[in-house]
């Protein structure tokens, strides 16, 4: 163990226009207590193989933990689990239904791995912390390139902030996402996200003012993202909604009947 890293990243073959070069796998820790491997993504024989091989140069995989109940971060949990007879961890199973284990925030699993319940892109959201190295693992609550979608009403635009600002708490020397690149100037990225999210909120309290009648949420994202690729409006549109009912609920914002919407302090 002393010549392995302290971990093990495998990029599944899952590359799409939403989870960019794919999903990043994870292999934690080993000896005595076992590999722990963090979201298995996909049910592909190579890239399962891969997982095992890395998991067996640690002394065998024994507990899966997923991030969060989106497809492409548990598609090879089930696989897994029934090559080596394991578990599955994760926050909730509403979340995460093939479950066996909810994990709750701050349960601290072997090689000093530590869940922390992150909620904001989705309810059931966990992020990994190894204390030795003070490195992150992110699943979908940063991303190393770009950003992430928030989509109500799993997601919530005030939780992802309070997320955000709870790693601003923590020591961290990297962030391992779960797609791109390792994040190596991780408080500043935190910084630059939440800087980014209250920047397109004043966007669109900026637009919400200037215009002189309603507005829709997609003619919102028409004007906020003129320089995204169309084929990535209907998810910029989700966290646009996210970011409305933040503002609605603190009557910045006011939804009309007909779901277009107005400033709120300007017209009552």
């Amino acid at each position: 163990m002393s010549r392995l890293s302290p971990y093990t990243c495998i990029l599944a073959p899952n590359a799409s226009i939403l989870t960019g070069p794919g999903t990043t796998t994870v292999i934690v820790g080993g000896g005595v207590e076992g590999a722990t491997v963090i979201d298995p993504a996909v049910d592909d024989h190579d890239y399962l193989s891969a997982v095992l091989k890395a998991g067996e140069e640690r002394g065998r995989i024994r507990r899966i933990l997923i991030t969060h109940g989106h497809p492409d971060h548990m598609g090879g949990a089930l696989a897994l689990r029934r090559e080596l007879g394991i578990f599955i961890y994760a926050f909730s199973r509403q979340g995460v239904p093939i479950a066996d284990e909810e994990v709750p925030d701050g349960l601290l699993f072997p090689a000093g791995l530590r869940a922390i319940h992150t909620p904001g892109h989705r309810f059931d959201h966990l992020c990994f912390y190894l204390e030795q190295t003070q490195t992150l693992f992110a699943g979908d609550l940063l991303a190393g390139e770009g950003t992430v979608v928030i989509a109500p009403p799993e997601g919530d635009m005030q939780s992802y902030l309070d997320s955000l600002a709870r790693l601003q708490q923590l020591p961290l020397q990297e962030i391992v996402p779960a797609h791109g690149p390792i994040i190596t100037q991780p408080q500043q990225k935190i910084a630059d996200y939440i800087a980014h999210r209250l920047q397109r909120e004043e966007q669109i309290l900026s637009a919400l003012s200037t215009t002189d009648q309603a507005i829709s949420t997609s003619a919102l994202v028409q004007q906020m993202y003129a320089d995204l690729h169309p084929a990535l409006h209907p998810a910029a549109e989700q966290s646009v909604t996210a970011h409305l009912i933040k503002l609605a609920r603190e009557r910045r914002a006011l939804q009309q009947p007909d779901q277009t919407w107005i400033r709120w302090e300007e017209h009552n």
